[in-house]
């Protein structure tokens, strides 16, 4: 797979295919070691592609590697995977040595993010240097369009890539473990790459290309027109385009921290429509500023601007848990680097900052996460938050949100080991927060859609509602969002008479107002140039404090308070059933209805669990009316008009609902009054009784007897039972009470799924199901050792037995079966 001229068959690389089936981990791993230190990079270049597949796996998944992402620690061969792939181990060391020898790999393009892919398919290439001057064209066109990477850019796509492959797991295994192979080295590159602390250790071979902007020499076979350098930004020069190279030693060791988040970011996050990724880029320049000469492709016809695939192009997303926990684990060691940057160079002015050395990895630091991570990330939330299901697997996407808008958690400040609720944020935060304004409001609107339409009496989804109210209510960062909003919302014409004409210091004849004035403008174009970054010019903003959204809010503290209530009657309903079904329940006192269940209750939703979901909703109004600043009084009120309108009574209720063609349907406020436990239909069990799924309570082995014994009865003297209860007289009616249910014609009110069943006839019949009950089985016991202690024979007991069952018959027939 190498880009090179053809090679010769390496004998070496023929016995190492032939030990991977044959010897075991350990073994391999061994020899392979003896092999890099004792081979030329010649013959470890004809090896390299081959290792790299077999440790990772092939791109399109067929082949499944060393299975990375299901290695654990209680598996034997974890600590040789570890060792051998540690950043200081024997791979990495045959990753330098083929650096040294500047050897490169090629990459299919069809395995880029695809929208990266249909770009450069259609001949422009992206913004992200890391795609620059390696596209190689080969004699049949761009069907077979590759990118030639260099060891270590070639290592770390595979390593990356890994993650999103497609794998098909062992029953009962999966990959969303935090303690895999995978997920311990990616934290492991990171913490070797990004060093919070001190420097990154330089490589053990000497490496004359530099930095990553030297990488890659471009390609005399094609080249761009064009190719010009970023917008400008807040730093006076963009970290890829510096002018000297080799001016600084340590700078020829930054490029692999760059390369390596580059490729994390551009394989995990890059991952949206086209339409998306265009607005991502710079927005000073065109569209799509970067465009390739078609006159290197003859055989390729010349197609204009924005057609083919940059309109029809849409690629379908569908990220995993493990997926979204990998990204938490980049976004928290970003916070972390990032944070790390000394105090002195973090307040230090641009203009200072000019005149001052910075080593490239500080200067990396300042940058880090707004330039490489900010967008990609805004939109790869956005998708799942959009596209997740409505279940408590979300969490892990709410926690990379909530990890990445509180930076501030990540400072490695030890002198308050337990953070305080009502600590308050920073004000050195703001910067911050108005550079994410986005990420904050509009991703919080949209957390509110999917809370509205989830279980809330779910103790996890509770949980989450919680979290996000209590970060938003952290003291001093409504404010900052809100200074945000004002600083977006400020009209043009206004900054423009607010503009000085020139930026004259007091001792130039300026004035502290002008200065003061400077940095409030700069402040409002930083705020509004993130926002049409990310959302486009004719972006239309919704204000997280205005009054459409304080709607939103006050309509889900309605509908938590309304969960409140349904946990209550849950909690109460379980008290209830289980005093019901204490020890004298087994004499009869109890309810043995099979269909008395309460449909609101799953098996975490008891107990504890309902106290624990009671009291997160609790706090959770709490900091909402906090955030928004609401009345207590208004709270209370609204909170009383609901428990006098949800009565016991409403809850007897079918949820809102319409007529239509073949029965009920239901509205978008009946499916919250279900998922919220408000309202239900009354769910009843219409089939045969004696084929309903054996209870706990049951013998398994009497139950299917008694059900064949009762069978034979009632086909052979079915039509005589039926003539019985068909009587008027009083026979008929014991007849009724002994082969038929008395409260089986009672009418309920229809659900949609029920109205085929509720007419249906029920013969007579002789159930014997009861006797399969532990319960009467032990009353059968105390009555015989009763009788026993009275003198009475087995016969005896018997009789008075079937008497007392008489008796019983004719006064249940007076009482319930007039």
């Amino acid at each position: 797979m190498a880009a090179q001229t053809l090679q010769q068959p390496s004998f070496l690389l023929a016995n190492l295919k032939a030990d991977s089936t044959t010897k075991p981990l350990l073994q391999r791993c061994q020899d392979l070691v003896k092999i890099i230190d004792e081979y030329p990079a010649k013959e470890l270049h004809l090896i390299f592609p081959w290792l790299v597949e077999s440790v990772f796996g092939s791109l399109d998944g067929i082949l499944t590697g060393w299975n990375l992402r299901l290695l654990h620690s209680r598996n034997n061969e974890y600590n040789i995977a570890m060792e051998f792939l540690n950043p200081s181990g024997p791979m990495m060391k045959l990753v330098y040595k083929l650096q040294a020898e500047e050897y490169k790999y090629e990459i299919p393009v069809n395995y880029l993010p695809g929208p990266v892919k249909a770009s450069i398919q259609e001949g422009v290439l992206p913004d992200c240097p890391l795609f620059h001057n390696k596209l190689q064209f080969p004699l049949s066109g761009l069907l077979t369009l590759n990118l030639a990477l260099n060891p270590f850019e070639f290592f770390m796509f595979n390593f990356a890539y890994c993650l999103i492959t497609p794998k098909s797991y062992p029953p009962g295994q999966h990959g969303s473990s935090t303690d895999s192979a995978y997920f311990v080295l990616v934290d492991t590159y990171l913490k070797y790459f990004l060093p919070s602390e001190g420097s990154v250790p330089p490589s053990p071979f000497s490496d004359s290309r530099g930095s990553v902007t030297a990488a890659s020499p471009r390609s005399s076979s094609v080249s761009f027109a064009g190719y010009g350098v970023h917008s400008p930004s807040l730093l006076k020069h963009h970290i890829f385009h510096q002018p000297s190279v080799n001016a600084d030693p340590s700078a020829q060791e930054i490029w692999r921290s760059e390369t390596l988040l580059q490729m994390f970011v551009e394989i995990w996050l890059h991952h949206y429509s086209l339409e998306m990724y265009q607005k991502l880029q710079s927005p000073q320049l065109a569209l799509l500023q970067y465009r390739l000469s078609m006159s290197s492709m003859p055989c390729q016809p010349h197609a204009p601007p924005g057609s083919g695939t940059l309109h029809t192009y849409q690629e379908p997303f569908t990220p995993t848990e493990e997926h979204v926990l990998v990204v938490r684990l980049l976004v928290k060691h970003l916070h972390a680097f990032s944070n790390s940057l000394k105090p002195e160079q973090l307040s230090s002015s641009p203009s200072a900052h000019s005149h001052t050395h910075t080593s490239p990895l500080e200067e990396f630091k300042r940058v880090v996460v707004q330039r490489f991570v900010q967008q990609k990330l805004y939109l790869f939330l956005q998708h799942c938050f959009g596209h997740w299901p409505l279940d408590a697997s979300f969490r892990a996407v709410l926690e990379t949100w909530l990890s990445y808008i509180q930076p501030w958690r990540y400072t490695g400040e030890k002198s308050n080991p337990q953070p305080d609720q009502n600590r308050a944020v920073p004000d050195k935060w703001e910067s911050f927060v108005q550079e994410n304004l986005l990420i904050y409001t509009k991703l919080f609107q949209v957390f509110l859609n999917r809370a509205v339409r989830t279980d809330l009496v779910n103790v996890k989804n509770a949980l989450m509602v919680f979290r996000v109210a209590k970060v938003f209510a952290q003291p001093n960062l409504a404010e900052m969002i809100q200074k945000g909003e004002q600083l977006f919302l400020e009209p043009e014409h206004v900054l423009h008479h607010r503009q000085p004409r020139g930026y004259l210091t007091p001792g130039q004849g300026g004035s502290y107002l002008s200065s003061r004035q400077r940095v409030v403008t700069d402040m409002v174009f930083r705020v509004k140039s993130h926002v049409y970054a990310l959302e486009g010019q004719d972006c239309q903003y919704k204000q997280m404090f205005g009054t459409e959204l304080r709607g939103a809010v006050m309509k889900l503290m309605q509908i938590i308070a309304q969960a409140r209530q349904t946990a209550k009657r849950i909690s109460d309903h379980s008290n209830e059933v289980a005093a019901n079904n204490s020890f004298l329940s087994w004499f009869g006192l109890g309810s043995s209805d099979l269909n008395n269940t309460f449909s609101g209750a799953e098996p975490e939703e008891s107990g504890e669990c309902l106290k624990k979901t009671h009291e997160f909703l609790d706090r959770a109004l709490e900091n909402l009316c906090q955030i928004f600043k609401l009345n207590q009084g208004q709270l209370t009120q609204l909170l009383s008009n609901l428990c006098s309108s949800e009565d016991d009574g409403n809850c007897k209720q079918l949820p809102d609902c319409i007529q239509g063609e073949n029965g009920l349907i239901l509205t978008d406020l009946g499916r919250r009054q279900i998922i919220n436990g408000l309202r239900r239909f009354d769910i009843e069990y219409r089939g045969d009784p004696e084929l309903q799924p054996i209870r706990s309570y049951e013998n398994a082995l009497l139950v299917r007897l008694f059900y064949r014994i009762s069978s034979l009865v009632n086909e052979r003297f079915g039509e005589h039972m039926n003539s019985l209860c068909s009587r008027p007289d009083f026979l008929g009616r014991l007849s009724r009470h002994y082969f038929t249910d008395c409260n089986s014609t009672t009418k309920l009110k229809q659900s949609p799924s029920s109205q085929h069943t509720l007419d249906r006839n029920r013969r007579p019949r002789l159930s014997l199901r009861p006797l399969a009950s532990y319960r009467t089985m032990l009353l059968l016991l105390l009555f015989y050792m009763f009788g026993a202690l009275l003198s009475l024979g087995p016969v005896s007991s018997t009789v008075l037995i079937l008497a007392a069952g008489f008796l019983y018959g004719l006064f249940m027939t007076q009482l319930l079966c007039p």
